[in-house]
């Protein structure tokens, strides 16, 4: 071969070896996947329901509507999320958490997961336990009951999990007025969390929505504790009203609503209330600009804190108030979980640098969520009340120095300062899985 043919060649056979490595770069980059379910969390037989001490261990008698376990799975090479939303008063006790935990791990490889209640005051109690006084024999429905949960749970992600597609992804944000209140503080200015967010994720491939994860902050409690029927509460009516309008899966993951209400008013029972605030988030999720990922990515971290408590679970006196404000077997319950001190769980996670989720196990006030989101530097971020497990209140330091239900060491047992200590940490994760150095 000449040299001039040689000169004519060689860039031939660069840009030819430049473009198969070009292609097998992009054939390499991992893609963000999405795929969601709904499973049925219905309790089959009459069981002690969660939310009211009022009916004590009172048994439930029928449906209003169906329970539901919406669960979203996200994937990106190796990397896979669970985020559940439950139409439960909590997340399911430690030893469900974990055995949940355990097969989603075992059957689909996800190691993080978001599992959280809605806090519908109409589900069933979760914390009974198969052992002597403290729910067998008398409540034996109830614990059989925590294997159907955590099976249905299980399939939800399974299912979701088997239903994986490229997405793309979009998140929106607005500020409502008349939907919630704050309903602990009398002291001005009154701090409300008016955030409604949606994650909205859409198949590539079709068009189509494959998700909207829905994140709003108000007390599911608009159905009267005599009322001794299972139901979703408003979050029901919200789902329906999105996945009809817009299509895929609504998974509604309740905020930092510790102190916040719903505000009824102007809308209704809570079938109205829960279509309305589901119009909004319509309207929301058509404004919402959906892009490609590009690089995506997901980084996750979790620990548990150890608060000392404000309450003395082992003293007989306190237990025996306890006991008569809700009945014995719960309250059996709760002191073996507090033996070791208050041991909330918090669960960070970022998605593509840009979004972060963060959960908490318990009844945060709303100014934690809404000062984390202020510090926080990400596009969105997503706060999940109720999550892998319940420890109760976590009201602010001025809300425990206001005092009053929520604030106090009745329902808020962790040592004062322990809410603004996990939202520094989660905050400080953030931050560490953006890459800072600190």
């Amino acid at each position: 071969m000449s040299i001039a043919r040689s000169l004519i060649v060689l860039p031939l056979l660069l840009a030819a070896i430049e473009l198969v490595t070009t292609n097998v770069v992009h054939a390499s980059e991992p893609q963000f996947l999405a795929g969601a379910a709904v499973t049925d969390v219905t309790p089959r037989e009459p069981v002690p329901m969660w939310g009211y001490g009022s009916r004590h261990g009172t048994l439930s008698k029928g449906t209003l509507d169906p329970l539901k376990a919406t669960a979203l799975v996200l994937q990106v090479g190796k990397q896979k999320l669970a985020i559940v939303g439950l139409d439960l008063g909590r997340s399911p006790a430690e030893e469900s958490l974990q055995r949940i935990r355990t097969q989603i791990k075992e059957k689909a490889g996800i190691e993080t997961s978001f599992i959280a209640g809605s806090h519908t005051h109409h589900g069933p109690v979760l914390e009974l336990t198969d052992k002597p006084g403290k729910g067998q024999r008398r409540f034996d429905a109830a614990i059989r009951y925590y294997e159907q949960m955590e099976t249905a749970i299980v399939q939800s992600i399974l299912d979701a999990n088997d239903r994986l597609v490229p997405v793309s992804v979009g998140t929106g944000r607005v500020e409502l007025d008349g939907f919630n209140r704050n309903r602990h503080s009398k002291i001005q200015p009154i701090p409300v969390d008016r955030s409604l967010a949606l994650l909205k994720l859409d198949s590539i491939e079709t068009g189509k929505t494959v998700a909207v994860l829905v994140n709003f902050a108000a007390h599911p409690t608009s159905i009267p504790d005599e009322t001794l029927e299972f139901s979703a509460d408003y979050v029901g009516a919200l789902r329906s009203e999105l996945e009809s309008k817009v299509g895929g899966v609504a998974v509604f993951m309740q905020g930092a609503s510790g102190d916040l209400s719903t505000n009824r008013g102007p809308h209704g029972d809570h079938m109205q209330y829960g279509r309305a605030l589901g119009n909004e988030a319509v309207k929301l999720a058509a404004q919402i600009e959906m892009k490609t990922v590009e690089k995506p990515s997901i980084k996750v971290k979790e620990d548990r804190f150890t608060f000392e408590s404000r309450t003395d679970f082992r003293n007989p006196l306190v237990r025996t108030a306890y006991s008569v404000a809700f009945f014995p077997e719960l309250i059996a319950n709760f002191v073996d979980e507090y033996a070791d001190g208050i041991r909330p769980r918090v669960t960070v996670a970022v998605i593509n640098d840009k979004i972060a989720f963060v959960g908490a196990s318990g009844e945060f006030f709303c100014q934690h969520a809404i000062r984390l989101r202020e510090r926080a530097r990400v596009d969105q971020l997503f706060f999940f009340g109720y999550c892998n497990g319940y420890h109760q209140y976590f009201p602010t330091i001025e809300a425990a120095a206001e005092g009053g239900y929520g604030a106090d060491n009745q329902v808020a047992p962790a040592a004062i300062g322990a809410g603004e200590q996990m939202m520094n940490a989660a905050l400080e994760w953030i931050f560490r899985l953006q890459g800072a150095k600190l």
